[in-house]
């Protein structure tokens, strides 16, 4: 099958640069990775282009307007020819096995599911400091490196870092209490699955505007599955100046109306972008 690769992006090339080079070391090469870029400067633009001779790149841009993620998301995903999507972000760099791994799950899985995963946050400085090289040789993701390169020792969940040929790590994705939701920095589904309930809430601000697309899939009939140790990326730190709580207690809110009604379409996704 042909897969996607969706990553968002807004004025932070120094961190999309290393996220897109661990699209260039993957085992399992997307056939397609879109670039939904909520108004990023020409800078952004031009690294797009220096990676067009190493990636299949598209970059879906509209002008900086606010937070409208969902909506730059939504135009990717019309751009997208890919019958499976993942989606992510541009300050996750996946693991060498990560486009592979997805299409492992969803393959074995058959229809009617969608996966779920998260990320291993990595200290401002290591996330600085690694090199393209690190990231290719995939010590970055080796978790002895990590540890020696500036990884304090009670990091989160340091068992996202086990080997991909580790016999636990399907047992931990099995174990695990985290609850299996669409996360955008690291989830992905079938494309129609996706179209169906109108894609992400146009409408929608910073804080789980993601899950709530999730949310209606689930509705849908759609089973989350969790593979959060074995689709690996590391999250690069940096700021949060657009976190606003009331919205993301709003947002919340919202998610679980959605889930009391059972509500299958927003009302306000795809099918509006051009109204």
């Amino acid at each position: 099958m042909k897969i996607g690769v969706i990553i968002s992006t807004y004025n932070n090339p120094k961190w999309l640069e290393k996220t897109l080079w661990g699209y260039c070391a993957q085992t399992r090469s997307a056939d397609e990775i879109i670039i939904a870029d909520d108004g990023s400067k020409q800078e952004t633009k031009e690294l797009i282009d220096s990676f067009r001779s190493s990636l299949p790149i598209k970059h879906v841009w509209h002008e900086d307007n606010g937070f409208l993620k969902n909506i730059i998301l939504n135009k990717a995903i019309v751009a997208a020819e890919s019958e499976y999507l993942i989606f992510t972000d541009q300050d996750c760099v996946p693991r060498y096995d990560f486009v592979a791994t997805h299409e492992m799950y969803a393959t074995n899985s058959g229809g009617g599911i969608f996966l779920s995963a998260g990320y291993f946050k990595l200290p401002l400085q290591l996330s600085e400091n690694i090199t393209q090289d690190d990231i290719n040789s995939g010590r970055a993701f080796d978790l002895k490196w990590l540890l020696e390169n500036g990884l304090p020792k009670k990091s989160h969940d340091l068992r996202l870092l086990f080997k991909p040929t580790s016999f636990l790590t399907p047992v931990f994705n099995a174990i695990t209490t985290r609850s299996p939701t669409w996360n955008g920095c690291n989830a992905s589904g079938w494309r129609e699955d996706i179209i169906r309930v109108n894609g992400y809430d146009n409408s929608m601000m910073y804080g789980g505007e993601d899950r709530e697309m999730g949310q209606r899939l689930v509705n849908s009939g759609i089973k989350p599955k969790q593979v959060s140790y074995s689709a690996v990326v590391l999250h690069l730190d940096h700021g949060r100046p657009h976190i606003i709580r009331e919205l993301m207690v709003k947002n919340k809110q919202y998610r679980l109306e959605v889930k009391r009604l059972g509500i299958k379409e927003t009302p306000n996704g795809i099918k509006e972008l051009d109204k």
